[in-house]
């Protein structure tokens, strides 16, 4: 099957689609998306009566029951053969909040308090799982990547102990370019793949060292991700797992050091250089995690626009539904309600459907709208349809994502989480110049966003995603302001009972942003383009595999 890859000629194709009306009622359709419509679906989805939306809670059950009426009443036809849902198999771990752990040697002794010093879970599904007199390697940032000639853990033998190492990765640490990709994270900066390295170097526990900066986000929300229910995927498949994983504060850890008789900042930024060789500390650590186990299921809820010529072909929009539900212990305000996070990227894939659904003639290509469960979790509903794909990913054109709309108003720009990985950002880039606006790659790159929403697993599976966000060049108020927001509410709301709706925000830069994706959907499901990853990006390889393609085809995009 021939099969357009995005040529110049392609993106002109693209660009007449999207400088005036394609005989299907687009600008109408773009026009329903609208900023009342938009504020009510948020508030619904983030009011209380939900319950803060936890997978596998009476939440779940009313949010995935008013998803499916919207869709529904939208036209739209069941994503699942006849039904609205995928089952996603969870099971979930609760540890005993009482927990501590015990730091010992050099004839000191160091009684660690759960949330306050640290966090510790377990993905073995098991009532009681113990470290006992577990020796402590520090790992320095616990990466090993031979494609930057690193390795944290050459030269010593960490089976059956656990390492320490540090959030991100050297890059970050020192600014400099020519490490990794300087200041933005790679997926070796990720607590997810620290996790896993250490597992796969038989360690029996990993602790990672939080800093608010590089890790991007405060130790508020590392305490609220870690305590309470712990979900994953009842398949597991064969990977290796440690024992225990978890965090230490930074005070804890520079408490550890000192107690090992080591200066943590210059032991840190000699993990930064490749004169770094890991090392034990001296120190054992005791602690024993109780569980108790629950088994479930949660739900991605599937919608479906069926394309008119190529309906074996799709375009998939994604946004996930849930949130951490409610915990009583943290006040009277106990319900995480979670507006911008993500009642407002789930009332927009609303928003969008209904779009699509308003256009005159269905588009050739499906366009199928899919509000994923558990992606707080580790994003495992999308995961879960990554590993189980209703529609064959090598039919899937590309996916687009949105988690967090831009609720301060309109900007001149639109962010690019991974801008210049795709050639998706080509399509986007000539839909925003029709509408007198510019891209603009992540301006916090540090923090890691491009691996840390749903996008992600078909990016790893070699599906092209395309992960927006808001941009900073805010036409009222400036950039300064606009990072400013965008600053406080990682500080004060995220993952946190206040990030609940404000009648103050100015949802016209969200309806901006919609309009410009339902743009790029638009061109995608009624051409006939075949968006790629670039040359070099770590995706394009599986995806050429994927689609068959003897010689990586390349773009002549201006």
């Amino acid at each position: 099957m021939m099969r357009s890859l995005l040529t110049t000629c392609a993106l002109v194709a693209v660009a007449a689609a999207t400088a005036c009306d394609s005989g299907d009622g687009f600008d109408d359709a773009a026009a329903t998306i609208d900023a009342i419509d938009l504020a009510r679906g948020i508030q619904d989805l983030a009011a209380d009566s939900m319950g803060g939306r936890a997978p596998a809670s009476w939440g779940e059950e009313r949010t995935v029951r008013y998803l499916q009426e919207k869709f529904e009443a939208l036209g739209l036809e069941p994503g699942n053969g006849i039904g609205w849902v995928q089952e996603v198999p969870l099971v979930s771990l609760t540890p005993d909040p009482d927990m501590g752990a015990v730091i010992q040697g050099r004839g000191t002794v160091n009684r660690l308090q759960h949330a306050a010093d640290f966090v510790a879970v377990t993905e073995r599904v098991v009532e009681e799982i113990s470290l006992d007199r577990s020796r402590l390697v520090f790992a320095g940032y616990g990466i090993v990547a031979p494609e930057f000639d690193w390795n944290d853990y050459e030269g010593v033998n960490v089976a059956g102990k656990t390492v320490v190492v540090l959030v991100n990765d050297p890059g970050y640490a020192t600014g400099d370019d020519a490490l990794f990709n300087g200041r933005s994270m790679t997926y070796y900066g990720r607590w997810t793949y620290k996790y896993e390295e250490a597992a796969r170097q038989g360690a029996d526990g990993v602790l990672i060292v939080h800093q608010a900066g590089p890790a991007g986000y405060p130790w508020a929300v590392v305490e609220a991700g870690w305590s309470g229910p712990q979900f994953m995927l009842a398949e597991k498949g064969n990977s290796p797992l440690t024992r225990v994983q978890g965090w230490l504060t930074e005070e804890t850890a520079r408490t550890v050091f000192a107690q090992a008789r080591l200066d943590f900042d210059a032991r840190a930024a000699q993990a930064a250089t490749r004169d770094f060789d890991p090392y034990e500390m001296d120190l054992d650590l005791s602690l024993t995690l109780k569980n108790s186990i629950e088994r479930s299921n949660s739900r991605n809820v599937l919608a479906l626009l069926p394309g008119s010529e190529r309906p074996e072909e799709l375009v998939i929009y994604t946004a996930h539904w849930d949130h951490l539900g409610t915990d009583s212990s943290v006040g009277p305000d106990s319900i995480y309600n979670g507006a911008l996070d993500n009642a407002s990227g789930t009332s927009g894939l609303v928003e969008m459907a209904g779009a699509f659904a308003a256009l005159r003639k269905a588009p050739a290509r499906s366009v199928l709208f899919m509000a994923v469960a558990a992606e707080e979790q580790g994003l495992l509903g999308t995961a879960h349809y990554a590993s189980h794909p209703v529609y064959p990913l090598d039919a899937t054109v590309a996916t687009v994502n949105m988690d967090g709309l831009n609720i301060w108003g309109p900007t001149s720009d639109l962010t690019v989480v991974g801008y210049g990985m795709s050639e998706l950002d080509d399509v986007l880039r000539v839909a925003a110049e029709g509408a007198g606006r510019t891209l603009a790659p992540d301006p916090e790159p540090e923090k890691g966003s491009y691996f840390r929403s749903d996008h992600f697993e078909f990016a790893k599976r070699g599906v092209p995603s395309l992960y927006p966000d808001a941009g900073v060049q805010d036409l009222e108020h400036g950039e300064e302001w606009a990072r400013e927001r965008r600053e406080e509410y990682t500080r004060d709301h995220y993952h946190k009972p206040s990030d609940e709706y404000d009648p103050s925000w100015n949802l016209e830069g969200a309806v901006q942003d919609l309009r410009l994706l339902f743009a790029v959907g638009h061109a995608l499901s009624t051409g006939d383009l075949w968006p790629n990853w670039r040359e070099g990006t770590e995706f394009k390889a599986l995806r050429d595999e994927m689609m068959g393609y003897e010689t990586a085809p390349a773009a002549e995009a201006e």
